[in-house]
């Protein structure tokens, strides 16, 4: 049984090595981009992060309390003359755990972001997958989720 969650202090340890596990697929694909292995964020970070309810960060747990997952969202909000007033949970990060692939982490963290992202009356919820992870990028498409702004890179 996985409980998805939000993540607190006592999470950051997994946090951080979820997030080496992350860094080390960008890095494998695009070093040219990507240092490794190293995290995205320092511990001291990661508090900060864990305190702001516009970026709110969500753990899967098993039964023994052992992280298996996380999410890391920020809530962006889009208004103005250019654009109609929204709110976007937008995802910057899913990590399943290397030993949890196939278990249904990755979709239990993903539903219930979803229903974070309603609860709070977003009109969507987006990510952005690096070509270079073409398991990540299935495994979105599997959702359901679908292209809506393509970026693209001419490398000089």
């Amino acid at each position: 049984m996985h409980t998805v969650r939000r993540a607190e202090g006592r999470d950051i340890p997994e946090i951080l090595r979820l997030l080496v596990q992350v860094n080390m697929v960008h890095h494998n694909g695009r070093p040219d981009l990507f240092k490794g292995p190293t995290t995205k964020y320092t511990e001291a970070e990661l508090a900060q992060i864990l305190q702001n309810d516009d970026t709110p960060v969500f753990v899967c747990a098993d039964d023994q309390g052992r992280v298996l997952g996380h999410g890391f969202c920020i809530l962006q909000r889009f208004g103005g003359q250019l654009m109609t007033e929204h709110d976007t949970l937008y995802v910057d990060d899913i990590c399943v755990d290397e030993a949890a692939r196939g278990m249904g982490v990755g979709r239990a963290i993903y539903d219930y972001i979803v229903d974070y992202a309603r609860s709070l009356g977003c009109y969507n919820v987006t990510l952005n997958v690096w070509t270079c992870n073409p398991g990540a990028k299935a495994f979105y498409e599997k959702l359901g989720l679908k292209p809506y702004r393509v970026s693209m890179e001419a490398i000089l």
